[in-house]
């Protein structure tokens, strides 16, 4: 009888990684240098020629980052997985190697900031045009479809504003117009949605968030094909967004404990959010997993395991009220960054005063505590 598929619990922990074959270290070892050397001229010759194959210099290979990405691709449910230096160099490659000059882009209109940055500046100055359309309107996604359309690149789960997108939907909708279907999936992880078996093309996270958890480094995944995934490594090595060995070594630390984390981040996020739902001086919450989420059908459909740890929310008022709940929190921090097991929260007011949270991997009864002592003042 043959042995069932390991489950993602234990590929969180196992998955790429082995006995060190040189030391026999249990754990995966930090394999710190720049460069490696080799027994004899041709050997090296080889290794150069065959870059994907090899490892002769760490910005291209490295064994440490090697042992990563099989890991990774194994908890997306990818044929091959590529880590960079930072979530948006995972982006960026994963445009670069979708559109060229000449092409147009398809992007959600609710993005991450420096996402938006990327695709409303630096591809037009690449040649690359873009519209930015709401992607849950499939009539407008059709309205802004040209003959030069290449890709589509939406967030499964839209920073700040928690908007929910059917991935499916949009495959089908990418199908009927040869579109390559790019999903940023930072907010959820893996562990709640896997985008590559809703049909994206090629997923992308930063890694520093869910995948990292601990707040201690700053990384990027992106995984598809293999051929679109090493078609990556070739641009990623030309442009330098290599990660380092020892941030590589925190980020397999970090994805071990990736289902423990999440299934505490899940329950605390709702409870939080039907607190804080429930608040006099709480205007509005969104999160996926309330019935009040425009979107909460559509989530329920795609993460049966949970609905993640981020939420946002707007206490009544003004700016002077947003500033002053933030200001009287004392356990929670406030701070840009998410993923952490720290509660965050990121007060902004250029979103109409809207509160990012995400939520950590305390107590429950001490995270609502915080907030509920915050809004009292």
């Amino acid at each position: 009888m043959p042995t069932p598929a390991p489950k993602f619990g234990t590929l969180a922990i196992h998955a790429g990684e082995n006995r060190d074959p040189v030391t026999n270290a249990h754990n995966t070892p930090i394999y710190q240098t720049a460069t490696f050397t080799f027994e004899t001229a041709e050997d090296m010759i080889q290794a150069v020629a065959e870059p994907l194959d090899h490892f002769f210099y760490s910005r291209t290979g490295n064994p440490t980052t090697a042992v990563l990405e099989k890991k990774l691709a194994a908890l997306e449910g990818s044929e091959e997985a590529l880590v960079t230096s930072s979530g948006m160099a995972a982006v960026a490659i994963a445009a670069m190697i979708s559109a060229r000059a000449g092409d147009h882009i398809l992007v959600d209109e609710d993005l991450f900031v420096i996402s938006r940055e990327f695709f409303s500046k630096d591809c037009p100055a690449m040649g690359v045009e873009v519209s930015f359309v709401d992607v849950r309107r499939m009539e407008t996604v059709q309205a802004a479809l040209r003959p030069n359309t290449k890709v589509l690149f939406a967030e499964s789960v839209t920073n700040p504003n928690m908007r929910v997108a059917d991935v499916a939907e949009l495959r089908r909708l990418c199908d009927a117009h040869a579109l390559t279907l790019i999903i940023d999936n930072t907010f959820l992880s893996p562990y709640l949605f896997r985008p590559i078996e809703s049909g994206a093309d090629l997923v992308v996270h930063s890694a520093t968030k869910y995948l990292s958890g601990h707040g201690d480094t700053v990384a990027g995944v992106l995984a598809g094909r293999r051929d679109d995934v090493r078609r990556g490594r070739f641009k990623l090595d030309s442009f330098g967004q290599c990660i380092s060995p020892f941030n590589s070594w925190l980020l397999l630390r970090g994805a071990r404990t990736l289902p423990l984390r999440m299934r505490q981040h899940n329950a605390n996020a709702l409870a939080l959010a039907q607190f804080l739902e429930a608040h006099e001086k709480v205007e509005w919450v969104r999160y996926p997993g309330l019935a009040s989420h425009p979107e909460a059908e559509s989530a329920r459909r795609q993460y049966s395991k949970g609905f993640g740890g981020m939420l946002a929310m707007k206490v009544r008022g003004g700016l002077v009220e947003m500033n002053r709940f933030a200001n009287a929190l004392e356990m929670c921090g406030i701070g840009v960054s998410l993923g952490d097991v720290f509660t965050l929260v990121y007060p902004r007011p250029k979103n109409n005063n809207l509160i990012r949270v995400s939520v950590g991997c305390e107590e429950i009864e001490d995270i609502v505590a915080d907030f509920e002592q915050a809004l009292s003042r």
